[in-house]
């Protein structure tokens, strides 16, 4: 309990003395996450949109492979994008292990099968009650999407938003990929590992609160912003 509270209280203290370390860190990790939920996110919706929409041969097996894709362990992940990036590997002329780039390109592996389908299972749905209406249309498979895509935007809202949830909080592929190099690559979740293996619990927990904090926060803005409360109700 003492662990927690001196936690509770450096938590306080670095925030409040906005320490520059704490700052570096928590923009680092803000800009990682962000980026890989963008990318997967342009690529996941309108995946998801399009596997609900279309219907051919390999269609279910598509989507059952997507499904166990979102359980996909974070550091086999990041041992195959280490493997990719490294000097010996088909990329490591490009120099982007131990860099945020790495780092993104692991997350955007991780987030895209979980945006996808999340987006699939709620556009599945909305086609099945648009179905006749769009087809009565005359609509192209481009239209479709399109619009199944816009009207069901704050259900794909939430599947960005379990992207970002993971994604914050991932250490397995980003410590592989990533090397946790201070002023370069650490970010909130390698450095609570760093303090954790140090036995600097306090500062651990610390930074673990302002990661929650972080993530609760971000969330909000863009609940915000997306103006998903209607009439008093989420």
């Amino acid at each position: 309990m003492n662990e927690i509270l001196e936690g509770l209280r450096q938590a306080a203290h670095l925030i409040v003395t906005l320490d520059r370390d704490l700052i570096e860190i928590s923009l680092r990790s803000l800009r990682v996450t962000l980026t890989a939920v963008a990318v997967a996110s342009a690529i996941g919706l309108p995946l998801g949109c399009w596997l609900a929409v279309r219907r051919f041969r390999y269609r279910r097996i598509v989507i059952a492979t997507m499904n166990a894709l979102m359980g996909l362990p974070p550091v086999v992940v990041g041992l195959i994008v280490y493997l990719l990036l490294s000097r010996s590997g088909p990329f490591g002329v490009f120099g982007l292990l131990f860099t945020p780039t790495a780092m993104i390109i692991a997350q955007v592996i991780i987030l895209t099968p979980l945006i996808a389908s999340i987006s699939h299972q709620a556009i599945r749905e909305l086609w099945a009650e648009y179905h006749d209406l769009l087809i009565s249309l005359n609509t192209t498979r481009r239209q479709r999407i399109t619009t199944l895509l816009w009207d069901g935007r704050r259900a794909l809202l939430t599947a960005a938003l379990a992207g970002f949830g993971r994604g914050i909080g991932e250490v397995g592929a980003i410590m592989i990929v990533g090397g946790n190099i201070d002023n370069a690559t650490r970010v909130l979740t390698t450095a609570i590992a760093l303090e954790t293996g140090k036995g600097n619990f306090s500062l651990a927990l610390a930074l673990g609160f302002v990661l929650i904090g972080l993530a609760i926060l971000v969330n909000l803005i863009i609940h915000s912003l997306s103006r998903t409360e209607v009439s008093d109700r989420w």
